[in-house]
């Protein structure tokens, strides 16, 4: 079985199913660890329709995707925040394949892309339940720093050097 990484239409059929299921999983783990219950089917699909993704196009955003023996598995985005900037978001594989160096593989080419967008640095945050997120970015030379932005639901922020 093998992994490939490439761009992918923010809006493609395969893009859109991946944020599906990445907006249902982080959501889910949220509500369950929080009130209890799963995501209000209602507001889920609010949600998911709300978040495009329209900031992963280029020239300023790159949506890559991730296929494991041709089968949509995961992917990653990026978008300049500002010359220098550029943030890592949707950062998603499918549960059953993780372990098996998809992750790495998405996170490094999102760090080529971002560097081909001509970013010197990049920046994220995550939430603290997702533990397997913040030691991933951790192995990849990711530091927390303190918070760059104002999302309700970030716990944590990274950022990396990328020269």
């Amino acid at each position: 079985m093998t992994w490939t990484v490439a761009p992918e239409p923010y809006d493609s059929p395969a893009a859109a199913a991946l944020w599906r299921a990445y907006y249902t999983e982080v959501s889910d783990r949220w509500y369950l660890f929080h009130e209890g219950h799963r995501t209000d089917p209602d507001e889920l699909e609010r949600e998911v329709a709300a978040r495009t993704g329209a900031e992963l196009a280029p020239p300023t955003g790159q949506l890559l995707l991730a296929r494991y023996d041709g089968r949509p598995a995961g992917t990653a985005g990026v978008r300049l925040l500002d010359a220098a900037t550029a943030e890592l978001t949707r950062v998603f594989l499918h549960q059953e394949l993780r372990g098996r160096g998809g992750a790495t593989l998405l996170v490094t080419a999102a760090e080529d892309a971002a560097r081909a967008l001509g970013a010197r640095r990049m920046i994220l945050d995550t939430r603290s339940d997702l533990v397997e997120a913040r030691t991933l970015y951790a192995r990849l030379g990711y530091e927390e720093t303190a918070r760059h932005n104002d999302d309700p639901y970030a716990e944590h922020w990274f950022t990396k050097p990328l020269d």
